[in-house]
């Protein structure tokens, strides 16, 4: 009967704590909702520490009008959950690039989902859709020539890479009195690092040639911190613990990538300056850059009065930081054929 008595004590004790904490109600409110969501969050823009330099090349791409399609760009790790609730991995890269291209000032054509459009040619041509301002009854919209423009390159590629852990370190401790209602304490931590990876390649639409190539890869790290209490107050027990775990987003990774390959792209095509828009690049000041991965350049002569030095990227020789030249048959302003190999 005494277990009983308690039992039922503590399950109305937690019924009332569930209701005054949750504020849920078994009838919907005025408002049409059993209970208020939590959160409150504002709407922010999604960026990335390359955007900034993406919108900066706009003053370049205004001036020449090269129309740019954006293709597949699959993930091709194969990486799926567990639980087999989806990928690991987002599947819109595609418009992750779109969205790149569109901060630059890039003109673009759809032509990743042309879906509606063919299904409005289809109507059209069946002389299903009236005109926009009938005159007359009868009047459906007419079928131009040459009414859709073309692209001068398109964007093509791939996620390649999804690696877990490629290093990881931990250390837990324990400790406390020996005796039996000693006060004990745990400690713990770890950090794991792993990565993604991109390969995109930038193709001249007459005549299929690429004109570009880039592979690039960022890594991810993410952290967890435990500590935890245990001891003996008389005829009763505390134990009690704490602890804090963080992930890098590896979806903004993937975006990073995106538009830090889309940056380098566009600055090349629309011949920008170095020294405008992607002069950190490959630098100390490089957002994402990390020092391991560079090799600085001579330093300039005496006479030059500005003897910051430039830095390069691993692997990459000058013509990768500067605009070069080849290009497409398309590309007017410009010679055609493929950019030399890098050494």
């Amino acid at each position: 009967m005494t277990g009983r008595k308690y039992l039922l004590r503590s399950l109305a004790i937690g019924v009332a704590a569930i209701a005054l904490g949750g504020c849920i109600s078994p009838v919907a409110t005025a408002s049409g909702r059993y209970t208020a969501p939590i959160g409150g969050s504002p709407v922010i823009s999604n960026e990335t520490p390359y955007s900034a330099a993406l919108r900066c090349l706009g003053h370049y791409t205004a001036n020449r009008p090269l129309r740019i399609a954006v293709g597949q760009i699959a993930d091709y790790t194969g990486k799926i959950e567990s639980d087999n609730s989806g990928r690991k991995l987002t599947q819109g890269a595609a418009l992750m690039a779109m969205s790149a291209l569109s901060k630059a000032g890039v003109p673009l054509v759809e032509r990743f989902d042309t879906s509606v459009a063919e299904m409005e040619l289809k109507y059209a041509n069946n002389k299903l859709i009236g005109d926009d301002q009938p005159q007359a009854p009868g009047d459906f919209r007419k079928i131009m020539a040459g009414s859709i423009p073309g692209s001068n390159y398109y964007l093509v590629g791939g996620i390649t890479e999804l690696n877990f852990n490629i290093r990881s370190e931990g250390a837990n401790a324990d400790g406390g009195g020996t005796a039996t209602s000693g006060v004990k304490g745990t400690l713990g931590g770890s950090m794991y690092v792993m990565n993604v990876g991109l390969d995109l390649r930038l193709v001249d639409t007459n005549t299929l040639e690429v004109v570009d190539v880039i592979s690039y890869q960022k890594q991810i790290i993410g952290r967890q911190i435990s500590v935890g209490v245990f001891d003996f107050l008389g005829q009763t027990f505390f134990d009690a613990s704490v602890g804090e775990s963080a992930l890098e987003p590896i979806q903004l990774a993937v975006r990073s990538v995106i538009e830090r390959a889309v940056l380098e792209m566009t600055s090349r095509l629309y011949h920008a300056p170095q020294t405008a828009c992607t002069a950190n690049l490959g630098t100390n000041d490089d957002p994402l850059s990390d020092a391991n991965d560079r090799r600085p350049m001579p330093e300039p002569a005496a006479a030059k009065p500005n003897t910051t030095a430039m830095n390069e990227e691993k692997y990459n020789d000058t013509s990768r930081q500067e605009p070069y030249r080849w290009y497409g048959a398309s590309d007017a302003g410009a010679d055609t054929g493929l950019r030399g190999q890098l050494q």
